[in-house]
């Protein structure tokens, strides 16, 4: 499927009347291309946060926030998280289709034969400080690979720098949670898949047998599904734009990792997990939240709570809250944040404040709540949202560099300092 042209925009500007061509994409979406804007009226068009600007098309994710819709590829989310895996999904995203049983096979394979580092990059890991934080370790980590995998010439494999940073970013991943505990670091094991391998990395211990209980495998397994991309959100534009210099693979990734970081973003549920604590510390009175977060005087606000996209139910979220019933039965936890987190969504959906401004529940809601139950500490939490992210940034990536006339980003602005003025000597300045 591609976008077409189907009619013009008409545009009125200082008198004058200009044409500009109208791209309705596959999925019905409509937007006006503004291109030769400035050259043909000699202004530009502002928009703070991009929040209606399409800066590319791409064919890998379907978003209806009105609907509640999301697709990979056109393969609904729900379908995916009941009948996929992580791998064939970043297989899906990366090429564009679901892989025949020979093709993911051998895509397992090589993930699995990618995933050590070069031993002195340990060297790296040990330079930090307890105090580091796993996310500035994951940045600079990925960015560094760019030294054991330099893109040289055109006979770079970009295909095997794309297994190479799937298969080692999980274990990059996990040795930063070690050198932040300051415990050894346990090398990843070919014979598990993805997600037990990580886990296997995090939490066993050289003196000790640790198998990984087959709930916690699925449960992560899942999360990275429904994290693997999400359109033209901060991080993944952020890996698009530094993408657009030619930077390479690694740096545009780490450039990703790094906007991710701000709890605006990928720190979301790590703040629902604050915020659930508060108030259980507080007695647990949800109703007592409920009604601060509708008083614009206390400046409390319900974290997990709508989104940029969404005006509907969060898809991500619906599968999330059954998922995180089941690990907890299944761990044999009772978490009274899982309670506080379905008291508190009940609340809000009957609500009228919360219903009239399509505030519902996202996926960072019940997330933060599995890995909390998984005994993923909450300053890992972000580090496992990259993990989810890193196929659908790689896919974007790689649709970048193949769009036929792709441009450097170079976004515009509207000047509003002071105008020309004269250089006044130091003695002589008031």
């Amino acid at each position: 499927m591609s976008e077409s042209k189907i009619e013009t925009a008409k545009l009125t500007f200082q008198g004058k009347e200009i044409e500009l061509p109208v791209h309705v994409g596959s999925e019905c979406e409509v937007g006006i291309d503004i291109t030769q804007l400035r050259s043909k009226t000699g202004a530009i068009t502002s928009d703070s946060g991009y929040g209606n600007t399409g800066s590319c098309s791409s064919a890998i994710t379907f978003i209806d926030g009105e609907k509640g819709i999301l697709r990979y590829r056109g393969y609904p989310i729900e379908e995916l998280a009941e009948k996929s895996t992580f791998t064939e999904v970043a297989y899906l995203l990366i090429y564009g289709n679901l892989p025949k049983k020979e093709e993911l096979k051998k895509f397992n394979y090589e993930l699995r034969h990618h995933s050590l580092l070069h031993e002195d990059m340990k060297k790296f890991f040990e330079g930090y400080p307890p105090t580091a934080h796993p996310m500035g370790m994951l940045s600079s980590m990925v960015s560094s690979l760019s030294a054991f995998y330099p893109e040289v010439g055109k006979n770079v494999d970009l295909e095997l720098n794309m297994i190479r940073l799937i298969a080692k970013l999980n274990t990059i991943a996990a040795f930063s949670y070690k050198k932040s505990i300051g415990q050894p670091y346990i090398y990843p094991r070919n014979v598990l898949s993805y997600a037990a391998d990580f886990l296997h990395m995090m939490f066993a211990v050289p003196s000790e047998e640790y198998e990984v209980p087959k709930v916690m495998e699925d449960a992560l397994d899942l999360l990275l599904i429904l994290h693997a991309d999400h359109e033209q959100n901060c991080s993944t534009s952020t890996v698009r734009m530094v993408g657009s210099s030619e930077a390479n693979l690694f740096a545009s990734i780490s450039a990703g990792i790094c906007a991710l970081w701000g709890p605006l973003h990928g720190g979301a549920n790590q703040q629902v997990i604050t915020m659930l604590e508060t108030i259980k510390n507080d007695g647990g009175n949800y109703k007592k939240y409920v009604d601060m977060a509708k008083d614009k005087e206390s400046k409390f606000k319900l974290m997990g709570f709508g989104h940029r996209v969404y005006k509907n139910f969060d898809p991500r979220a619906k599968i999330l809250k059954a998922s995180a019933d089941k690990v907890l039965v299944q761990l044999g936890m009772n978490d009274p944040l899982l309670e506080i987190a379905k008291n508190l969504e009940e609340a809000a959906l009957k609500d009228s404040f919360f219903v009239e401004r399509k505030l519902y529940p996202n996926v960072d809601f019940y997330s933060g709540i599995i890995y909390r139950a998984m005994g993923i500490p909450t300053n890992m939490f972000t580090v496992m949202f990259a993990l989810g992210r890193l196929p659908g940034w790689i896919a974007q990536w790689k649709e970048m560099k193949e769009t036929p006339g792709a441009r450097i980003y170079r976004p515009r602005q509207i000047y509003i300092g002071e105008t020309k003025r004269s250089y006044v000597p130091i003695d002589n300045r008031k």
